[in-house]
């Protein structure tokens, strides 16, 4: 399948890592370079913002989707191709979702997490059928992971999650995955 636009979730702060900002910026390029438009939380701080200005400097498209109270807080990314104030979180998630045609999951927060679970949960549920991704950079969703798999084994999922979900180690690996040569 050809995407024309994946949505990115991940942290407003880079954490302690550098691995994770060089896999933000990477992930921001290659989806420049491969003609993806860029869905994102519209924030200019963080992974979201190294994300975002990557993608911006490869002349990518970028599309961010902030809720009006970070917008309030002058959190959001105005240098972007287009930015989208809704009225609260769910509102952003839902916009998120209805414009991409995949989703990737980077390091984060409980925002990243919350956003994650609900992808997963809609796509159970056959909301909607769109690939979701982990850049499980340096790591980061090791015990997440190992935690899915308990939830499989305990019998707590109606099918096997690795059927909705797919984890890399590289931005390039997720890309030479979507575009086998």
């Amino acid at each position: 399948m050809q995407y024309k636009s994946i949505a990115v979730f991940c942290g407003s702060k880079t954490g302690n890592n550098s691995l994770y900002a060089m896999h933000a910026k990477q992930l921001g390029e290659l989806l420049a370079k491969n003609n993806i438009t860029l869905i994102y939380g519209g924030g200019k701080s963080g992974l979201m913002g190294i994300l975002a200005d990557s993608a911006m400097s490869n002349q990518g498209k970028v599309i961010g989707v902030i809720p009006e109270i970070l917008s309030q807080w002058e959190l959001q990314n105005n240098t972007i191709s287009e930015l989208h104030i809704v009225a609260d979180m769910h509102t952003r998630k839902k916009m998120m979702y209805e414009l991409c045609d995949a989703a990737i999951i980077l390091a984060g927060g409980n925002g990243t997490l919350d956003e994650l679970f609900e992808l997963i949960t809609w796509n159970t549920l056959k909301i909607h059928e769109k690939r979701i991704m982990i850049l499980n950079s340096n790591g980061y969703y090791n015990q997440l992971i190992a935690h899915l798999y308990t939830m499989q084994q305990e019998g707590f999922l109606h099918e096997n999650w690795e059927d909705r979900i797919a984890i890399y180690t590289t931005p390039t690996a997720i890309f030479d995955d979507l575009y086998p040569c």
